[in-house]
């Protein structure tokens, strides 16, 4: 009888492992990423933590109380509240928060900027600043450098309306867009022989052939079609109000397959373009300026533009194939009390924030930067958030460099290995057993 304290003890010890490792088996992660870093994390009001290196990693339980919800904030910037997907055991689950600062008086260090604040009627409109998508209506463009600005609105089944508005140091700027709606608009249905060739409405492009473009203004328009190897064809066409008109283009093939093409767009649009020092036209403030029969092999595209710096860039052209320059331009000579910025990364091609807001692609080179410390942080879709603050001086040029590393997914947790745990446990009660006879 003396072997049954033992025998209970032992039971009991296996009860307790199995429990721990039960629990530990039904763990996962919620992995919540941020674009700002010390921001607070709750889960169903519970406080998990904050954010650091762009992310928060949570474990949780599978088989508790399931988190539905996730709120994320910070002082100063507004606050993000989403749903939540529990994790399977073993697994990671991944939520994102964005949070934006709260437009605030500029301080004295920005005192050069202004912003616009954009509405239209009806409200949601689509809003395009200097050609570049902004987001909808009501619309608040903070960081704005002082001068004169186009804003365009658009909505499905509105004329689009276009103005111009000035921006002075430390000013808002306010605009209206009314809307006007579309009397009864018309479609066109493009098709092409050879056919998958590319549509341009206006010099914006549309998709491929065959395709119906819908929701387009009664009247004239401009219609492209092109693809590699053949010439394009170009044509004015009458859409007519309320029905279809069916397009068929024959695109010629080149008889040479020693040239190719460059499309060059800049924002600001409206810039004079060069190639190789020869005038070539403008960029439109929406799409693309086509350079065509460029002839294979490497040229110089200048872009130009009053109260910019002037931008030069290297391209190769290939037989057939069409090479893109897309330019930020960046405003002039620095004025008193600014610097410059240069950003570039391995790989090139990753994103630019500037204290949290989007300046352009590496490698960029920004001007009149104000002075002080900046939060710079560079991101590409597949490798780690690079972030790093930096001192800018008046008339210096500060350098930024970032080599981003790939990301990987968080090392999950072995389950708790019983089987040697179970072995030595059963030896244990073979041995009380025998000596207790």
């Amino acid at each position: 009888m003396k072997c049954i304290p033992v025998l209970v003890s032992v039971c009991t010890l296996l009860l307790f492992i199995s429990a721990a490792a039960a629990v530990g088996g039904d763990e996962g992660w919620i992995e919540v990423r941020c674009n700002v870093d010390g921001a607070s994390v709750m889960f169903n009001g519970e406080y998990k933590g904050v954010t650091a290196g762009g992310m928060l990693t949570v474990p949780v339980y599978t088989t508790g109380s399931p988190y539905t919800s996730v709120t994320v904030e910070k002082a100063g910037y507004t606050t993000y509240t989403g749903s939540l997907t529990m994790p399977a055991a073993g697994e990671t689950t991944t939520t994102y928060a964005t949070l934006n600062p709260i437009p605030t008086q500029p301080t004295p260090t920005q005192v050069q900027y202004g912003w616009i604040s954009v509405d239209s009627q009806p409200t949601g409109a689509q809003i395009y600043f200097n050609g570049n998508y902004r987001g909808l209506a009501p619309l608040t463009i903070n960081s704005v450098w002082p001068g004169s600005y186009t804003i365009r609105a658009e909505m499905s089944g509105y004329h689009s309306y276009t103005t111009t508005t000035t921006v002075s140091s430390g000013m808002q700027s306010n605009v209206f867009c009314p809307l006007s709606p579309m009397d009864t608009p018309g479609s066109l249905y493009v098709t092409s022989t050879p056919s998958n060739a590319n549509i341009y409405l206006d010099t914006v492009y549309k998709g491929h052939t065959p395709m119906t473009i819908s929701n387009i203004a009664s009247g004239t328009h401009i219609l492209e079609v092109d693809t590699a190897g053949y010439y394009d064809w170009k044509s004015t066409v009458d859409v007519p109000a309320g029905g279809t008109r069916t397009i068929s283009a024959t695109l010629n093939p080149m008889p040479s397959s020693t040239v190719g093409w460059i499309y060059v767009s800049s924002s600001p649009g409206g810039a004079s373009v060069t190639l190789d020092g020869n005038a070539v036209g403008q960029t439109p403030n929406t799409g693309s300026l086509k350079l065509n029969n460029v002839a294979a092999g490497e040229h110089t595209v200048g872009l130009s533009l009053a109260g910019y710096s002037p931008y030069s860039a290297r391209t190769s052209v290939s037989p057939n194939t069409v090479s893109e320059v897309s330019a930020i331009l960046q405003p002039g000579a620095p004025v008193s009390g600014t610097g410059a910025l240069d950003v570039t990364s391995t790989p090139a091609g990753a994103n630019v924030l500037i204290d949290n807001q989007f300046m352009g692609i590496t490698p960029l080179n920004l001007y009149a930067v104000a002075t002080g410390t900046h939060t710079v942080t560079i991101q590409m879709a597949g490798y780690t958030d690079y972030m790093t603050t930096t001192p800018v001086n008046a008339g210096v040029t500060s350098t930024v460099s970032a080599a981003l590393v790939p990301a990987t997914a968080p090392t999950q947790k072995s389950p708790l290995p019983l089987v040697p745990v179970f072995a030595a446990l059963g030896f244990a009660i073979f041995m009380a057993s025998r000596k207790f006879r």
